[in-house]
């Protein structure tokens, strides 16, 4: 039987320290204490951890510096796993650089790929494009993922939290449901709507209204008015949303309106961003573990940075978390079963 190679999770539960110490130990022993170098090497020698030395030699200098490639640094969906980037960045003695994908133009994002630019990448951006990004500097992909890079990849089952959503609103006894997606074409938009569909037709129920979005708190509020123009016998009871950003927007609109939610329509939304419980009402929502997905993501390049191969996916659990925006409907509207596709406005 095969022995697996070790890793460099192997030596640092040996040596009782973080793998961000053990590669600052491998790429910059000179800001290691000395104890705790001879820990790690000790660690080392007895797990038979070898470097990637052909990984390594691809570097031809150190910029101590990584970059995010963030889309949209106004969505607050965002802050916390760049704080756990940044932590397990700076203990290593790297800078963590923050770019906006949506800002800068293809050539000016694709110049931090260079090697001297920096030492690697956590792309969190699905839409940017793959050969660029290829054979240059390690690559990380955080939360989206991109068709045809052969990178790490640190994420959530977006499809079983969006069942697991709709799945609640059913259970409250919701047979109308809406769902209003994130951006056409997104990996992430795909999977949830996906999960939703599911939900449904496991229960032998319509297929969801499907109302355009694109994770902004205005798409929300644009869906809250295409909601409050259908005839109200139409009406959803229930509407699950892509992201918290636009369920704000959503009960924003709707109470602007002067109905109330949860006792005209149930809101469901996903992410579980600062500002939801807070609210009124506040939000029951999907919970991503989002400091842990950019500590896992740094932690993963820092890895690959250090001549380790790359790892392959990491899946991280979610949690529904339930407020008071939902709750059962008013009325339970007898809906027949048919076999259409989505509908979308």
């Amino acid at each position: 039987m095969q022995h697996q190679r070790p890793k460099i999770v192997d030596v640092a539960r040996l040596a009782g320290v973080s793998t961000a110490t053990v590669s600052r130990v491998l790429s910059n022993p000179d800001v290691v204490s000395a104890e705790t170098r001879r820990s790690v090497e000790e660690a080392i020698r007895q797990t038979g951890y070898r470097l990637n030395h052909a990984a390594r030699n691809l570097r031809h200098r150190r910029t101590g510096g990584v970059v995010a490639l963030v889309p949209n640094l106004s969505n607050p969906f965002f802050s916390q796993i760049l704080a756990g980037m940044a932590a397990v960045l700076a203990g290593a003695g790297y800078n963590l650089l923050i770019a906006d994908s949506c800002v800068m133009g293809g050539e000016a994002l694709l110049a931090y790929a260079e090697p001297s630019r920096a030492d690697g990448l956590i792309v969190l951006d699905g839409s940017l494009p793959a050969e660029g990004l290829r054979r240059r500097v390690p690559v990380v992909l955080a939360c989206e993922w991109i068709p045809g890079i052969e990178a790490p990849r640190v994420k959530i089952d977006n499809r079983a939290a969006a069942r697991v959503a709709v799945e609640h609103l059913i259970g409250l006894g919701h047979r109308r449901i809406g769902h209003v997606m994130g951006p056409p074409g997104n990996v992430l938009s795909e999977a949830r709507l996906a999960g939703t569909e599911q939900a449904l037709a496991a229960r032998g129920l319509p297929p969801p209204l499907v109302l355009p979005g694109d994770f902004s708190l205005d798409s929300g509020r644009v869906a809250g008015a295409a909601w409050l123009a259908l005839p109200a016998e139409q009406r959803p009871t229930a509407v699950f949303l892509a992201s918290d950003a636009m369920a704000c927007g959503f009960i924003g609109e709707v109470q602007h309106r002067g109905l109330a939610v949860p006792r005209d329509v149930s809101v469901m939304g996903f992410d579980d961003i600062e500002l939801v419980s807070h609210m009124t009402p506040a939000l029951s929502t999907i919970r991503q573990p989002r400091e842990a997905i950019g500590r896992r993501a740094a932690e993963c390049l820092l890895a690959m940075i250090g001549g380790e191969a790359p790892e392959g996916d990491i899946v991280l659990p979610t949690e529904l978390v339930l407020r008071a925006s939902t709750a059962p409907p008013v009325t339970t509207p007898a809906i027949k079963s048919h076999e259409a596709g989505p509908a979308r406005l």
